[in-house]
């Protein structure tokens, strides 16, 4: 359903009466029940506030579906669980509430779960529906699992997991058997990656699932089936992802892997891993860094053609200054291992000396044909992609790099050399406990010193409340304040947390949230499949890339941008982009103020260009949240 970005309106507050009765027709809808029988009104509480939170917003929204690209409307809710940002929980469609994920991940057994193998859910959260022969684990299946019911869908490698809400076609619960079916068993209607899923009040962009969840997986009988076996009995092929144009699904085709070997960490790069160690770290010689150059540029183009081939310019458009060739089909390709290497691979110590030389010497070669403009400058105009030396070159070894995520080098080296379109970026918000909470995470048995996510730190705290016996008989939503947590947890300082020391109770997400409140904020930035433990993590709160619009020279207005490299995205390579799509000039200078060290630099574009900026970055995988902009030609005259 939300293959295309909604246009979300403004948020509105929802009113405690309709927020009350909202959660109660879910309640009803999907058929709740309260157990506690001797608190019925607590529990019916509590559960409209798992369902709903206080202070949650509302908004509307449009957006296409199907084939034709029908334009359909409906409602959003936005809420936010115990220490988490505000995420989408509902959507309202057609008069019918349909949940998120985030609220499958804090409500188990919301709906019946199905699953599928990992190959076919990753198809799934493209877009595809789920067919018959892609169902697992079954029969039998939820006798929930009814024509018409929502539905959520897991992998088997996380089966507690929920990924992909949908609604059955058929009666699920009523197969018999799953092989040799045909037919959409599942239509998705939303998964994690989509656009519901990424939106964030914190421009923080999709929250990180969990690795496993209480309540979703049973646990009993024959829903705990080998894994293995299930997959190998299951045997599955395209047939379990339809392909057509009405149904929206897609082959499943050939699931690709790490070959056995290989660098996952590398960047452009398919060859055998080589040993750091194994370099001799010694001076190179003229010679040596003319070959290392030369070899360098015939990488970043042997990699344009493979990564681009079916672009009339193989990802590249002419023509290309000097800067830009440098900046993105050398430098990142350089085979700088040691300290000596980085060192002496420098333009400078080549036997040209500069750019232009260098482009000089491979246009006599016939590699590429350049032009002089004037000014002296130097530009590519052609490249021979057929020339065997492209077309024919063998990938070496690029040594893996420092995965920071600063604005300046650390960041940078992370930063593609074919340019960052299409590229799938996630930030996330990390937490370290203080030295005051050593003792809390101690006594639950995990490291003090670590980063966690906030839904790692939920666990662990639970974990403690458990161990001490600290729930409450009467009522298990609320947890005894020892003096551990009176030390660590809550301050005398506070007349709030003097009450609750006095109290002797207080709730368990008050627990955890004051937790969160101290501990130290960290941030990654993840690409495609990256976790947490492939980067590291910075201290503060995540920047964000800054927009400025200032007048100059009396009335000509210019866009400029800045801290892009934090996003992995290439300066040259997007005033490259912006130049092409504004049809105005640009240019690509260091950010005053940045240090020379850590340089930091700015794009600036002719014109008013706010729009195609954002649109640009957006293409490179940013977050519109991630984005500030700032104008300082408000009231002036353009």
């Amino acid at each position: 359903m939300f293959k295309k970005k909604p246009n979300f309106k403004p948020l509105s507050p929802l009113r405690s009466s309709d927020r009350r009765k909202l959660a109660e027709q879910i309640i009803s809808d999907f058929r709740l029940k309260i157990s506690n029988e001797t608190e019925p009104q607590t529990e019916l509480a509590a559960l409209r506030n798992s369902l709903l939170p206080d202070s949650s917003l509302t908004a509307r929204f449009t957006t296409t579906a199907g084939p034709d690209l029908k334009i359909v409307s409906g409602t959003i809710y936005v809420g936010a669980h115990p220490g988490d940002e505000q995420r989408i929980l509902w959507v309202r469609m057609e008069e019918r509430m349909f949940p998120t994920v985030y609220t499958l991940w804090h409500n188990p057994g919301l709906v019946p779960l199905l699953h599928t193998p990992e190959p076919v859910l990753q198809k799934l959260r493209n877009g595809a529906d789920l067919m018959t022969p892609g169902l697992a684990r079954g029969p039998p299946f939820p006798t929930a699992a009814i024509r018409g019911s929502v539905v959520a869908i897991a992998s088997l490698e996380t089966p507690s997991v929920p990924m992909v809400v949908g609604v059955c076609e058929i009666n699920v619960s009523e197969l018999k058997a799953v092989a040799g079916e045909k037919g959409r068993a599942v239509r998705g209607m939303h998964w994690e990656g989509d656009e519901l899923w990424a939106w964030s009040s914190g421009g923080k962009g999709g929250g990180v699932r969990p690795t496993a969840l209480e309540g979703w997986d049973t646990k009993n009988g024959v829903w705990m089936r080998d894994l293995e076996t299930e997959i190998k009995q299951l045997g599955v092929d395209d047939a379990d992802i339809e392909e057509t144009e009405d149904d929206g699904g897609v082959p499943l085709g050939e699931v690709k892997g790490n070959k056995p070997g290989y660098n996952e960490f590398s960047e452009g790069e398919d060859v055998p891993p080589s040993k750091d160690s194994q370099v001799e770290n010694k001076e190179l010689s003229t010679k040596e860094v003319d070959e290392a150059f030369k070899r360098a540029f015939l990488f970043g183009l042997h990699q344009h053609l493979t990564v681009n081939g079916a672009d009339p310019g193989n990802g590249l458009d002419f023509p290309l200054t000097s800067s830009f060739v440098i900046a993105s089909l050398v430098l990142p390709f350089l085979p700088t291992f040691t300290p000596a290497q980085t060192s002496s691979l420098q333009l400078k110590k080549t036997s040209w000396k500069n750019a232009k030389k260098f482009l000089k010497a491979l246009d006599k070669e016939g590699l590429i044909k350049t032009k002089d403009r004037s000014g002296g400058e130097i530009v590519v105009l052609d490249i021979d992609w057929n020339e065997s030396a492209i077309a024919d070159f063998v990938p070496y070894q690029l040594p893996t790099k420092d995965r920071g995520n600063s604005g300046g080098r650390a960041g940078t080296e992370r930063i593609s050399a074919l340019g960052s379109a299409g590229q799938e970026l996630r930030r996330i918000g990390l937490f370290k406990p203080k030295e005051k909470l050593a003792p809390l995470f101690k006594a639950a048995e995990a490291d003090p010193k670590s980063l966690y996510l906030a839904s790692e730190i939920r666990p662990i705290i639970t974990a403690y409340i458990e161990s001490e016996s600290l729930v409450s008989t009467t009522n298990k939503r609320l947890v005894a304040v020892n003096p551990v947590l009176a030390n660590t947890v809550f301050s005398s300082d506070s007349s709030t947390d003097r009450e609750v020391i006095a109290k002797g109770t207080v709730p368990r997400d008050r627990v955890i949230d004051r937790v969160l409140e101290n501990c130290s904020p960290f941030w990654a930035l993840l690409r495609s499949n990256e976790t947490k433990d492939d980067v590291k993590p910075k201290a503060g709160r995540a920047p964000n890339i800054q927009i400025l619009l200032e007048t100059r020279s009396g009335n000509k207005t210019v866009t400029k941008v800045s801290g892009v490299e934090t996003y992995l995205v290439n300066p040259s390579s997007l005033a490259a982009e912006l130049q092409k799509t504004c049809a105005s000039s640009t240019s690509v200078g260091q950010l005053v103020g940045s240090s020379p060290k850590n340089p930091v630099m700015e794009v600036m574009v002719q014109g008013p260009q706010t729009q195609a900026v954002i649109k640009a970055l957006e293409k490179n995988g940013v977050n519109r949240q991630w984005i500030d902009v700032v104008d300082k030609t408000k009231g002036k005259k353009r």
